[in-house]
Parts: structure tokens; sequence; C-alpha cells
């Protein structure tokens, strides 16, 4: 019987059905096949494993395999991979013709493909370009805008929102709901719910029904009254309790957390395995005692504490804390026992005589404490500061022979002592601690005290070559400082004989003067005036001769001394100096300041002697005679002045001798024509010439053929420049005063008044922009120019001023004209507090500027409620300091006639001009 035996595979000859895809059904939705792509076999016979041979195999085959033929066998099928056999390859080898045909295909390829080649590129790059303006990417769209990117400044950057913020702030919010389960509702309903009755639980006691919670909060109440009741002390009147603060201190106290809880548990096991492992580390028992008290365990942290003072009872830490965790009483038995046990403990008697409140139980404790320990400086230092002056003296007596070695105690005893036992204790003292140089110097402060000031420049010198001897010698910085520590508790002598034996120690004889200058203005700035001056005494006994250390003696003396300490200073000075102009001219002035003329002239007729040809001791002359009214004398003065010494300065005030005084312009002339023949160049006589030319009305083209003349003379003179154009200026001649300022800025580029002039020029003729555009090219030749920063804040707008004020301190921070305008800007704007803040540092920083001063005056007259003693105080400063600069004070101060004027007259005169400007300007 024969079985026909059906192909496993006939499903790949059926027709798949409509809109079948295969794999459909894990997830494919179609697939290519090698037919669609071509074989991806090599046909070429030579490489091993590709290719596919008909007559390939072993040459064997199995009859079970007959059917397998027909697909060309079962052994190429792969269940993956399909069949692996290729039945359009062909097992021919590929030779010179299909070579030769495959190149005609090529070329003709090639030469369709050249066809029309031109054409078809240029539809192709139309179709592009149109398909890019038509669709643009988001690059070639921004690019206009990047560019334009390059014009934002930093600010307008900085402002720009961030996108991601933008993202974040639109983006919708969703809202997750979870409902809540109906148990925990009603749970929650429970536990909040309050009940003014007990509801029965089945389990009441027979007869009791409900109870009153409200009853209970009452009763509550009336036992804690009773309790706050039982603990005043009706006997005394007085509580222990507040019951009123009881409540608020209850709600005081720190309740600690369920953390706190559970890290004080772990650090209790910590520490009770530190003393279990170790008990004898007190450390470790004290720590677990300060636990239970954090805690709030005071009971438990007793017990501790106490079992630490049987395992450790040797340490003094533990029986201290064992009495501050105990009650007065207790603390005192408990330090009763530590006595017994360790009796040489200083602490814990300290701390034993400061348990106790009575003085004579102090007293009883330290002097018991001295019985075990008599070497403690500590304990005998307690027990004297309770006694009396006699009975301290006793104890001190006791207390250098059981501690022979304490500098203090020896010294204590003798400051009690009178001077002749007080000598043989010091004695005694020397003998016990030969090294000490402390007690060396309280002997001679005793000799001063004494008012035998003769014996202790003999102690000080024992005391250095005894001290040396024992090999202990002090270096000389810190003799110094002994020396200032004596000057402070006012033993001057001592201090001085410290000086003079100690201040050359150790210094090369060239390096003695620069050294020694240094170390008396390091004790000035100390404080210390008398060791500065012993160290200038003893640099005077070495170089008597120096006039730069004369000089910072008599500055000293004159800050620091008295008159007549400081004319002592004058006379030694001139004698040892006598060519030394400056110190003539010092000794002159104190003595007209203080009123002796006659002495004055004295002094200035015997610097004439001493140096016959010196300009400052004539003009000195001349200052004092014309002071005095006496003209003619002056005059004669200056005649002989400038026979003796012709110099451009004795002309020029013989010049201004006849402006002041005089009245003769024909006089003041020659003198001026006479000191320009000498000396040509001098811009000072020049300008002299030109003012007198126009206070006499000389006709202008005179005045301008003098200061051209002048201009010949002194080309980058700024002043001559200047007062030139003013000239002009107030000869109605403004362009000619705009040229010559030019001219001067092209002379002198870098000039800050030059700028400063022209740019008022142009203000005061109504070009308020000009005149800014002018300061801003000077402050760009200049940036550090003050003058020109104040000038642009006076011409900058209201609204902006602050801003300019802002760039004028970043560049120049320390001008007084910068300071003084921003003071002015925050008085016009009512902030007077800070208006004050800023004058005080002008006046503070620049003592000489007289502007600041003045303006100072004039702002404290008008806003301060205390107007008359505040005005007083910055008016004495001021005739202190003696200020000399400033446009508005030079202008008063320069003046024709104002010549006599003191600082006082000035300042007032200039605080006038102040409050008529503010008056005319609006700005009070």
């Amino acid at each position: 019987m024969t079985t026909t035996i059906k192909d496993k595979r006939f499903f790949l000859t059926q027709t798949p059905p409509p809109g079948y895809i295969a794999g459909i059904g894990r997830g494919a939705v179609g697939f290519t096949t090698r037919s669609d792509i071509g074989s991806a076999r090599n046909t070429e016979p030579d490489v091993p494993g590709f290719g596919f041979q008909r007559g390939g195999g072993d040459g064997l085959k199995r009859e079970d395999d007959d059917d397998d033929e027909e697909y060309g066998g079962k052994t190429n099928f792969d269940e993956f991979e399909g069949d692996r056999g290729d039945r359009f390859g062909d097992s021919s080898a590929y030779d010179a013709e299909d070579r030769e045909a495959d190149d005609i295909w090529d070329s003709i390829d090639k030469k369709m493909d050249s066809r029309r080649k031109s054409r078809r590129e240029a539809k192709e790059k139309e179709e592009k370009l149109k398909s890019e303006q038509d669709r643009p990417k988001i690059r070639e769209q921004l690019s206009g805008l990047r560019q334009e990117l390059g014009t934002i400044s930093e600010e307008e950057w900085s402002t720009l929102p961030d996108a991601g913020a933008l993202v974040k702030r639109n983006a919708k919010k969703r809202d997750i709901y979870m409902p809540a389960p109906d148990s925990l509702i009603e749970r929650a309903k429970i536990e909040n719910e309050t009940f003014s009755v007990l509801p029965n639980s089945g389990f009441e006691t027979p007869g009791t029904m409900t109870t009153d919670l409200t009853q209970v909060g009452s009763a509550r109440k009336t036992v804690l009254d009773l309790k706050l009741t039982q603990i005043s002390d009706s006997v005394s009147g007085k509580t222990c309790v507040d019951p009123k603060g009881y409540l608020t201190d209850l709600k005081s106290k720190r309740i600690a957390t369920d953390t706190e809880v559970g890290d004080i548990k772990k650090a209790r096991l910590l520490f009770k395995s530190v003393v279990s492992t170790n008990p004898k580390h007190a450390p470790g028992w004290i720590a677990a005692a300060k636990l239970e008290v954090l805690a709030g365990k005071m009971g438990d942290a007793r017990k501790i504490i106490s079992h630490a003072c049987k395992e450790c009872p040797e340490s003094e830490e533990i029986w201290i804390e064992n009495a501050n965790l105990q009650t007065p009483e207790n603390a005192k038995a408990v330090l009763s026992q530590a006595v017994k046990i360790i009796p040489h403990s200083v602490k814990i008697w300290l701390y034993a005589a400061n348990l106790e409140k009575q003085l004579k139980m102090k007293k009883k404790v330290l002097r018991r404490a001295l019985e075990f320990i008599p070497s403690s400086v500590k304990l005998w230092k307690e027990a004297i500061e309770l006694e009396e002056p006699d009975d301290a003296r006793i104890l001190l007596d006791r207390a250098v022979e059981c501690v022979p070695d304490n500098v203090e105690l020896w010294l204590a005893l003798a400051n009690l002592e009178t001077y002749k036992r007080a000598r043989e204790v010091l004695n005694k003292a020397r003998q016990a601690i030969p090294s000490s140089a402390e007690i060396w110097i309280a002997a001679a402060q005793l000799e001063e005290s004494s008012g035998k000031s003769e014996n202790v420049y003999k102690v000080i010198k024992k005391a250095i070559k005894s001290l040396s001897s024992n090999i202990m010698v002090m270096d000389r910085e810190k003799w110094i400082a002994e020396a200032e520590k004596s000057e402070k508790n006012n033993y001057i002598v001592t201090c001085q004989a410290i000086i003079l034996e100690t201040i050359g120690m150790g210094i090369d004889d060239d390096e003695r003067k620069r050294i020694w200058s240094i170390d008396a203005e390091e004790c000035i700035a100390r404080g210390s005036i008398k060791t500065a001056s012993a160290i200038y005494s003893h640099t005077l006994s070495v170089f008597p001769h120096k006039k730069s250390i004369w000089f910072k003696v008599a500055q000293l003396e004159k800050t620091h001394g008295t008159k007549e300490s400081l004319d002592q200073t004058l006379q030694k000075a001139i004698k040892s100096c006598p060519h030394f102009e400056t110190l003539w001219l010092m000794y002159a002035k104190e003595k007209w300041v203080s009123g002796d003329v006659i002495e004055a002239r004295k002094i200035l007729t015997k610097a004439f002697e001493s140096n016959p040809g010196s300009e400052d001791i004539w003009l000195a002359a001349v200052k004092i005679e014309s002071e005095m009214n006496e003209i003619k004398v002056a005059r004669g003065l200056l005649q002989r002045a400038r026979e003796t010494a012709p110099t451009e300065r004795v002309w020029m005030k013989s010049a201004l001798l006849e402006r002041e005084f005089g009245g003769d312009t024909k006089t003041e002339l020659s003198l001026l024509d006479q000191g320009l023949q000498k000396f040509p160049k001098s811009f000072k006589l020049w300008i002299m010439k030109m003012q007198l030319l126009e206070r006499t009305k000389t006709p202008i083209q005179t005045q301008r053929d003098v200061y051209k003349q002048a201009l010949v003379n002194c080309p980058t003179s700024t002043p001559i420049w200047i007062e030139s154009s003013r000239i002009e200026k107030r000869a109605n001649n403004a362009n000619r005063a705009r040229s010559q300022l030019e001219l001067a800025k092209i002379k002198n580029p870098k000039d800050e008044d030059i700028y400063l002039e022209l740019s008022r020029l142009e203000d005061s003729l109504g070009n308020r922009k000009e005149a800014q555009n002018t300061l801003s090219v000077g402050l760009q030749q200049i940036p550090e120019s003050g003058k020109l920063w104040a000038e642009s804040i006076h011409l900058e707008p209201r609204h902006s001023q602050k801003t300019k004020c802002l760039d004028a301190l970043k560049k120049c921070n320390s001008d007084p004209h910068v300071f003084n305008q921003v003071s002015k800007i925050f008085w016009y704007d009512g902030k007077i507090s800070k208006a004050k803040e800023w004058f005080e540092r002008v006046v503070t920083y620049f003592p000489k500027f007289g502007d600041g001063w003045a303006w100072y005056y004039t702002f404290t007259l008008k806003t301060s409620s205390n107007a008359a003693e505040e005005a007083k105080q910055i008016f004495n400063k001021c005739v202190e300091a003696e200020p000399n600069l400033g446009q508005d004070w030079i202008n008063v101060s320069k003046a024709i006639g104002n010549s006599k004027l003191k600082t006082d007259s000035i300042l007032k005169q200039v605080s006038i001009n102040i409050s008529q400007y503010l008056a005319s300007n609006n700005k009070s």
C-alpha cells in the first residue's frame, strides 16, 4: 500500500490571501526579499565559503532526501535565511566578452547621462533655491538677528528673559487627585472629636454613669492653686516660686523632639560603654553626667557623678563637677570630702572659698588651704586681696618666705611698706631673684617717689650691670616698653633713666641717629610723649648740631609741651644751630604770636647777625613791622634786603608793600620794572604789573603789549595766560579771551587750570554745553584732575549729578575739590547728615584746604539745630589748622587790603561770600 507523503512546505506555492503581511502578528508591517535588493552573495568562485555550485556537495545522497530535491535540497534551506541556493546564479566564469559587454553598457549610460546635463543641473539648482525660499532653515531665518546681537549692551542682555523660565511659566500644571479612603476620613473624624462628657464604655464602676471633663479641668486648676499657695512663705512674706510667672516658666521650657530623644539614648549608651570599659577615665564620667543634665534628669546625673567620685577619687574635675550639680549646702559637703582625699588641689580650695558667702568664712577656707599648699601663688593672692593693709602686710611677709621666687608678691609687699622698709624688701627680692628687671625698676621708682631723683640713675645703671652679669640681658625694645610703662605710672625720671642707659644697646654708630628718630616717632604714635622726649634728648647729647633733630624736638614741644619748655628748647636750638633759619623764624614767631613783639625783634636782630643774607629772616622782619603799622621801618628793611639779599621774592614783597600800604602806583611800577630787569622769568612780577596797569586804567593796547612781553619771557606760565584772558574778558573782548586760553591749551595740554578757566569762561558767556565739552576734553587729557571733576559735577544737570559724583570718586578718591563738591550736592538735596559726614571728611583729610572749612562753617550755621556751639568748634579748629588753599579762600586772602587779615577774619569773609552765592542761586 503506497502512502502519499505531503510536502511540508506546500504553502510556499500558494497565493496569499488579500491584505496578508507576513509577520504582522509580531509587529511587522512588511519585509523585503532578496529578489528586491538582489543577491548579497559573492559569485566569484575563488572566494571560499561563498557562491552556489550546482554540482557541489560530497557526492553522497540519502534516500530520504528525494522529496527535497525539488527545492534545492534540505541541507540548503534555513529557517531564518531561506534557501541558500542561488537559482539565478551562473556557474560559468566571468570572461572577456562579459567585461566587454559591461563596458559597452557603461559607455551608453555615460552618453545618456551627458545629454541635457547642464539643463538638468540648472533645473535642479532652481528647484533647490525655490525650496529654500519656500521652506528656509531656522538658521537662515535668524542670521540677520544674530548679527544685530552685536549691538546689544550688557545691561540689555542681562534683562532678556530666560527661555526655560517661560516654558516653565506657561507649562500647564497637572493636578493629581487621589481620593482618600473612607477609613482614613473616619479615623480622622474620631481623633478630632471632643467630648465634654466621657461616653459609657461598658466597664464603668457601678453607680458611675458619666465623667464631666469640665469639672475635671476645674479641679486640676484648684489643686494647682493650692500647691502654689503652699510653696509661698507665709512667715517672711516672700515666695520661693512666683505663682503668676509659674505657667510662663513652664511654657518657656523646651520639650525635646523624638529625634533628640533618640540621640540622647545613643549618647547614653556610648558614654555607658566608655565608663564601663575605662572606669578611671574622668572626662567620660563628666560627659555622661552632663548628658543627663541636658536630658533633664538631675537625679541620674548626681548618681553618675557620685559613682565617678568613687571610681576617680584623685580627679579634681570630677569633684568640682559633683559640686556644681549639688545644692550649695550639699556642694560644701562634697568639697569637704574632696579636700580630705585631695588636700593639695588649688582648684578645689578656690571653689570651696567661692561657695562661701561670708567674708570671714572665705578667709578661713583660704587660710586652711594655705596650710596644705603654702607654695600656691593663687591662694596667697586670693587671701591677701581679702585682708586689710595691715593684715595683708603680715600675709605677704609669710608669702614671700613660702614663695621667694615670685616677683609680684615681693613688689606688693614693698608697696605696703615704708620707704626704709621697702628698700630692705627690694634688696631681699634682688637676692632671691637676681635676674628680675622688674625689681630693679621698682627700686628706681621707689627712689623717685621719695624725691631722690639722683639715685634713680644710679639704680638703673646698677641694674644694667647686674643683669648683664647674670646673663639676663633684655633687648632695647623691652627696655623702651618698660620706660613707657613707667611714664604711664607717672615715673618720668625712671623713664628718662631707662632710656639714657639702654637706648644705645646693640646699635652701630652709623645707625644711631636714624634708629633713634624712628624710636621717638613710634613712641609719639603710641602716646608716650615723655619717652620720645627722652630719646630726643639723648640723641641731641650725641648729635648736638643736627638741625633736623632740633626741629623735631621743637615741633614736639610746640604740640605737646608748654610755652616755657618750647622757649627753652628754641633757645638751646638757636645756640646749637645758629645758621638754621627755620629755628630763628619759629622762635620769633612764637614770641610775636604771644604778643611779645620787642622780643621777636631782638630775636630777628640776632638772626641777622648769624644769617646776614637770609631772605626769610629779612621778610619775617618786614612782616612784623608791617603788622605793627611801622611802614617806614618795613620799607627801610626791604631796601636793605634788596641790597644784601636781592632775590625775586624780596622785590615782589617790596612791590606788595607799596600796593598795600604806600598807595604810590609810580613807586610800585618802578619797583616792578626794576625787579623784571633782574628777574625777567618771574611770572609773579609780570602778573603784578599786569594787575597794576589794569587798576590804573591803562589803555588796553598797553596792557596787551605787557602780557605779550610776559608770554615771550614765560611762554608756559599758566597764571600769565589766565590773567591775560581775564583782562580781555573784563574789557568785554570774549573772543580774545577765548583765543588766549586756546593758545594756552596748546602750550600746556596737561594743565587743569587752563581747561577749568576756559570752561568757566564759556559758562559765563551762556555756553553751558560748550563748557561741558571743554571739561570732557580736559578729563580725557587729565582723568585724575579733581578740579575738573568738581566743576563737571557743578555744571551737570540736577538729575545726573549723583552719577557724575560716583564717576569722580572712582577716578580721584582723595581730592579735596571732589569731596567738597560731593558734600555740597548732598546739602542741596536735603541730606543733611550725609553732607555733614562728607564735610567732616574734607576738613579732616585736608586741613589746609580753606574752601572746605568755609563751606563746612556756612553749612553748620544754616542747618544745625545747635549752630552756635558747633560753628564755634569748627571756627576754632580752622584757626588752629591755618588753611591757605582753595580758590574762594585765596580770593579773599590775596585781595588788596587784606594782607593783615588773620585766619578767623578770612573764614568769616569767605563764609559771607558763600552765603551771598547761595542766596543768588536759590541753593539754601
